[in-house]
Formats: structure tokens, sequence, C-alpha cells
């Protein structure tokens, strides 16, 4: 399959956001959802869901054979999460940068403005995810929003 890449930087770009079930239960959704505004990004869609463990694990499918990856599974599948696609310029690079490290214990050290200093607990219940690069983005905005492009290739459908 071919797929055309976006050559221009600093074009508009979508990337995916998803509070976990931590930041859910801890009511960080609206302050979550100001500091995204607050830095520029626009919230194009969203949605509450409750993912099964079948669910989740397809979604951190590229995470199965790391040793966390049961206790992910399980985590995710404890509770509702806001799925939101959001989009900016540089979207991806500045999402990634505004939540912080994975363990929220560094991110409260090295980045103590971010969204995982301000409501994450360790390098698992660290309260948000973000896309790692445009073609995750790509992905996993289809994965839950099929009719949402992520605009900077061709839309890959999954075949179930």
């Amino acid at each position: 399959m071919l797929k055309k890449r976006s050559s221009s930087s600093g074009s508009t770009q979508k990337t995916l956001a998803m509070i976990k079930p931590d930041g859910m239960s801890g009511n960080y959704t609206n302050r979550i959802k100001n500091v995204i505004l607050e830095s520029g990004f626009r919230i194009v869609k969203e949605t509450i869901v409750q993912l099964d463990e079948d669910t989740a694990a397809s979604f951190y499918a590229e995470h199965s054979a790391k040793s966390f990856f049961s206790s992910l599974i399980k985590y995710i599948a404890s509770g509702p999460v806001l799925v939101m696609v959001l989009e900016k310029e540089n979207a991806v690079a500045d999402w990634r940068d505004l939540i912080g490290p994975t363990d929220a214990h560094k991110a409260k050290v090295t980045h103590p403005h971010s969204i995982r200093a301000m409501c994450g607990l360790d390098s698992e219940k660290n309260c948000i995810h973000g896309s790692d690069s445009t073609q995750s983005a790509q992905r996993e905005i289809s994965f839950f929003f099929k009719e949402v492009s992520a605009g900077a290739a061709v839309t890959e459908h999954d075949e179930l």
C-alpha cells in the first residue's frame, strides 16, 4: 500500500488524546480539557467509552510483547475513558510535550506543568494517553472515530 506523506512543516495535524480511568475517576476531565484548549488545541471530536479487555488489547496491540501489557489492559478496561481528537499545528509533538513523560513521578520533577504531573500517579496510572507519532495518531483516531481522517496519509481501514 502506498502512503502519501505530508512534507509541509507547520501544517494542521490531528492527534488522539485519551483520559484514562484514573483521570476520569479523579475528576480531572474539566481541568485537562481547559489545559488542552488553553494550549491552542481544538477538540474536533470526543466520546466516553468503556473498553472491554479485548478492545483495549486491540488498541494497545503494539505493546503486547511487553511485560506491562496485561496490567495495562486490566487498568484501561477498569473504567470509562474519554477519547478526543485534537487538532492544531504540530499536534502530535505538542500534545506529547503537554502530557509529559510516561512516568508521572518523573513528570512531576522534569515537567511540573504537564498533565501527567498534574494528575498522574506512576508510569501506568499516568492519567492520559497520547499518540506517539503521526502514524500512531492515524491508526488510533480511526480505531475510535472511523469517520475522522487524521489528514496526513491515505485513510486505512481495518479489516475484521
